[in-house]
């Protein structure tokens, strides 16, 4: 069991700085997912953690070691790429043994290395095939074999499923998740930036935005409690919707006047002080319903649906400046497109942000 330690880590090129202040303690046996928009630098952080790119500043340690300027074959880690980058004219059980043999390990235990990883993957039957007899998955299964065979202190995953079609993403997925539960002293870090492997695969999520960590936390943490608006409306499809408003009381529970017409009511306690504070009540989706009377958070008629079997998405026209406001109803509601609705929440599902920070952490 490894455990990895960045602290006050940075990262320029030249007058550009694209990861700076990066503290983060990752436990040994946890699985940590990096997750952000295209160019927030979660790659060029695993890279750095992996020796690829020269850290700028701070330290990253590994088990309580420096590992700044520690060349990437003596820092114990083992690296799966987005590219299953296996050599072609091997076979799968020469590509497993390659980083054995160049290390000059003896050949029985590189044979015992191969019979543990291939049973976990279930490679077996595939162990004397080229790469070209292989499909999409069984490759990147294989590549994460020639990482098990290695015993690292640290695994890191960038990206491996993005090149799988949609069907072999899912069952991939889920053998990634397999794997954790038959190594479960092992530390893993993982980039995607798909939000569905993030919350099923992650101990914790780290949440990068604009340089930075913006907030780290279990999936439900993320999901449930968000920091800021930024990962309220990034964790989660279809994203948070947000709409201004003001408080008009306060108390155990707030009330919110919105600008739309609407009102909430959020199980968030304030105070005298907060009257009249302008906030955005964020509620997503799936946390609307539908309701005969009363008072309403969102009011409008449905512009257009967006019927996915288990569910559908409605979409309300714009009653003020922003994006439409979306539902996610139970069923088949194809048939409210053009029908005026009323929709509400329950006071537990509604965050309140001000000045883009949740008014939860103040």
């Amino acid at each position: 069991m490894s455990e990895v330690k960045l602290t006050a880590v940075e990262k320029t090129y030249g007058p550009v700085k694209v990861l700076q202040d990066i503290n983060l303690h990752i436990q040994p046996g946890e699985l940590v997912v990096f997750v952000g928009p295209s160019g927030c630098g979660k790659s060029t952080l695993l890279r750095m953690i992996a020796g690829l790119e020269k850290i700028t500043g701070g330290t990253l340690e590994i088990d309580g070691q420096r590992m700044n300027d520690v060349p990437p074959a003596q820092r114990g880690i083992a690296m799966v790429f987005q590219s299953y980058a296996l050599y072609p004219h091997l076979t799968v059980r020469e590509n497993m043994a390659f980083a054995l043999k160049i290390a000059h390990k003896p050949k029985a235990e590189i044979e015992a290395a191969i019979t543990k990883a291939a049973n976990i993957l279930q490679l077996e039957p595939y162990l004397d095939r080229l790469p070209k007899a292989l499909s999409g998955g069984q490759r990147q299964r294989v590549a994460i074999g020639r990482a098990i065979v290695r015993d690292p202190k640290v695994y890191l995953f960038d990206e491996p499923l993005s090149n799988l079609d949609a069907a072999l993403r899912v069952a991939t997925r889920i053998e990634i998740a397999q794997l954790k539960e038959q190594m479960p002293d092992s530390t893993m870090i993982y980039v995607t930036h798909d939000q569905v492997e993030a919350m099923t695969l992650a101990s914790r999520i780290v949440v990068l935005a604009k340089g930075g960590i913006a907030q780290v936390g279990t999936p439900l943490d993320l999901y449930q409690r968000p920091q800021n608006e930024f990962v309220a409306q990034f964790i989660g499809s279809p994203a948070m919707n947000l709409t201004p408003g003001r408080i008009s009381q306060t108390g155990a529970q707030t009330l919110v006047d919105l600008d739309n017409g609407g009102t909430a009511i959020a199980d968030i306690p304030t105070t005298a002080a907060d009257m009249g504070m302008a906030v955005n009540v964020g509620i997503r989706p799936e946390d609307l319903t539908e309701i005969a009377d009363g008072p309403a958070i969102f009011d409008g008629r449905v512009d257009f649906t967006e019927a996915l079997g288990e569910v559908t998405l409605i979409y309300l026209e714009r009653t003020h400046e922003g994006p439409k406001v979306v539902a996610k109803l139970p069923g088949m509601r194809a048939n409210l497109r053009g029908q005026a609705v009323l929709l509400g929440a329950q006071p537990d599902k509604v965050h309140l942000f001000s000045g883009g920070h949740s008014l939860l952490y103040r």
